[in-house]
Parts: structure tokens; sequence; C-alpha cells
């Protein structure tokens, strides 16, 4: 097989996609040396078994054109099916503005069939299609040229498998009634804001412990400053400087240069000029910041309405309850979730829909004590002590 590197060979293959009821998708690229994802190539397969019914698009190509690929994103009567969409997903978005629509995740999907939480791609390869993925190249350099035959192999392999996948669940989903179930979760992952790179909110991935709310605003203002930089330049945040250099800086707070030269774990180029500047500045404005201005961790919010023992019982629950349905409980509600439930959210979404049903409405009746759990010999069973 012949990677394309031409927009008419690429032009064609789209057209012969289009005639097709989906395309499965996925992508290669490197994120190692550079803040955005250089995205290296495309694979797609329509539905088939010959060897024309797969392609690996080299998008480093410079006579090619990506716009073909995009054309078919935009095609409603196609739906797009990926296995763990999210980064992919990002990719197009950043650089087009755009989701593919009509769109398939098969992890989500495997975990409403009952596959578990986070099932990967080899796994249901294996369980379904009764094939083995060679995983010799996984850690190829992808933006090496030419690509060789055995990357493009190993890149053809991701999507011709994925057909067997997206097929099987596809179908068992429609005899389980859940395919509504998924449509909710891949529209949730099709929202602009999950891919929205804002230095503002770029402190909630530092992990922080103990902090005050002084502390907690310079290292709010330390990780926009970063991030900006890093945005700016488009290098990992960590070429900057390392989440515990800014941790360091925040509890030692230099105010001049010489000062900041002191620093043990900052690196040589942040030390000076302008980068150095940048970090000061950014330590002043956070110091500046008024009490009512102080950012709050999510756990904090709700660390006085939150009950770790009733936290424990709603896992429980949620486990008894996905185990019933053939769910992966992750499926149903994150953990996160669950701790905004216990501190009193009422707009949850595991109280509407499909989730009230399977686990909200009894982890409502849990909340207002009318419903008991008890070990038995086949799990957990969920005893009422209540009207409902």
């Amino acid at each position: 097989m012949t990677p394309i590197t031409d927009t008419g060979t690429l032009r064609d293959f789209c057209a012969a996609c289009r005639s097709h009821p989906y395309v499965t998708v996925d992508t290669e690229f490197l994120r190692d040396k550079t803040y955005y994802p250089k995205l290296c190539v495309i694979q797609l397969a329509f539905p088939g078994t010959g060897e024309d019914s797969v392609s690996v698009i080299d998008a480093m190509s410079p006579t090619l054109s990506l716009d073909p690929v995009y054309e078919l994103f935009s095609d409603p009567l196609v739906t797009k099916v990926f296995h763990s969409a999210r980064q992919d997903l990002e990719i197009f978005f950043l650089d087009r503005q755009m989701f593919p629509e009509p769109f398939f995740d098969t992890q989500i999907a495997a975990m409403a069939c009952g596959f578990g939480e986070q099932v990967g791609y080899e796994t249901l390869v294996s369980r379904i299609a009764g094939a083995n993925l060679d995983k010799s190249m996984q850690f190829t350099d992808w933006g090496a040229r030419p690509l060789s035959s055995r990357q493009v192999r190993y890149a053809a392999a991701d999507v011709t498998h994925l057909r067997a996948v997206y097929e099987h669940l596809r179908d068992q989903l429609a005899e389980l009634g859940r395919t509504d179930w998924v449509a909710e979760e891949f529209r949730g992952l099709l929202k602009p804001e999950n891919y929205d790179l804002d230095p503002g909110e770029a402190w909630t991935r530092v992990k922080v412990r103990g902090a005050s709310g002084q502390a907690l605003a310079v290292v709010r203002e330390l990780a926009r400053m970063r991030e900006t930089l890093a945005q700016e330049r488009d290098v990992p945040r960590n070429r900057i400087f390392s989440d515990d250099a800014l941790m360091e800086l925040a509890r030692s707070r230099p105010s001049s240069i010489k000062q900041l030269g002191s620093s043990r774990l900052l690196p040589r180029p942040a030390r000076k000029i302008p980068v150095a500047e940048a970090i000061l500045e950014a330590i002043r404005n956070g110091l500046r910041c008024s009490p009512e201005s102080y950012p709050v961790r999510r756990q904090e919010k709700r660390k006085n309405a939150g009950d770790k023992g009733l936290l424990d019982l709603l896992r429980v629950l949620l486990k008894a309850k996905a185990t019933g349905a053939g769910l992966a409980p992750q499926f149903i509600a994150t953990t996160s979730e669950l701790e905004d439930v216990v501190a009193g959210d009422p707009d949850s979404r595991i109280f509407v829909g499909w989730r009230y049903e399977v686990f909200g409405r009894d982890a409502l009746q849990l909340l207002k004590g009318k419903i008991a759990l008890a070990g038995c010999d086949d799990g957990v069973r969920i005893m009422r002590t209540g009207p409902d």
C-alpha cells in the first residue's frame, strides 16, 4: 500500500468513502516537542475487504490539501467512526474549527455494551474481530519521512479492524435499546468548550495541596503565564518550566531576577529576560488579587457539603446498578459527578433520562435514607426502608 500524498488521489478516495454509510478514522500525530498536536498521518477505511477500501494519508505532504477529508467529515450521510476519539477530535477542531459528524466512538459504545471502563482498542479487536494487533510500531516516529512499509501497514490495520468492531457494537446497541444512550455521550464530546485551551484555566491541571487562597492565586497567574507563552512558542508547557518549578515559585515568591536565579527547579532559560520578567509579573499579579477573587478548587467547593461515607455508599450503589445493567460504572457516572451529587448538585446528569432510570432514582432514595445496601452471596442487595 502506498500512502496518499497528493490532493487528487485523496479526493478520489474520499469520494469513494462518501458512497458508503460509514468510514473508520484514525490519526497518528506528535506532541512531545510542540504545544499543539502535529498531525502526521490520517487513516481512512470504508466497508469492504480489498486493499482499495483502506488509505493511509500523508498529512505532512507538501503536495496535499486535507480539504477532501474535511468535506467527507461534513457529509451528513456518512458516519465517522473512531476509537477513543478525544485527541483526534481536538486535532480537527484546532485545525478547522469543526467536528466530524455524524460521529461514533467505539470506546464509549463498548462501555454501554458491557466491555468495561475505558476498554482498549486491542482488546476490542481481539474479542470482536478475533485478530491480534501488531504493536511493534507503537512508538515509531510518525514525523519521519518517507513512511516505511511497516508504518503504513501498521497504520492501516487500525482502521481495517475498526470496521468489524463498529458493526458489532452498532448492532449490539440496537439490540439493547441503547443507541440513544451513546448518541447522548457522543454529543458531549462534540462541544467546542471541551477543546478550549484557555490559559486562565491552566491552574486547574496543577496538583496543589494545602495551599491558601493567596497561594492559589499565585499558582493561577503563573500557570496562566506559562500556558500563554507555551501557546505563543508552540512548545510543551513543561519546556517553559515544570509543575514542580511552578509550585516552588508559588511558595518562595521571588520579587527580583536575582532572587529568581536561586530557584533550584527553574530551568536556566526561564531565569533570563523576558521569561524571568513574565514570571515576576505573574507573581505580583497573584499577590495583588483580592480575597474574593481567589480561585477555589473543585474539591474545596464540596468539602463542607460532602460526606465521604455517603460518597462511598453511592459508589457501592453505582457498582451494583452498573453490574445489573451490564454497563461500565463510569459510563453512568464519574467519581466527580458522584461528589457533586453528595454536595447537593440538583442538576447532575444522573437525574436526567436513562441515567435516572438506571441509577439516579435509587441514588436519590439513598441520599434520602429510603433505601439501604446489604451484602449478600451474589453481590449487593438494595433494600427499601420507606416509601418512594
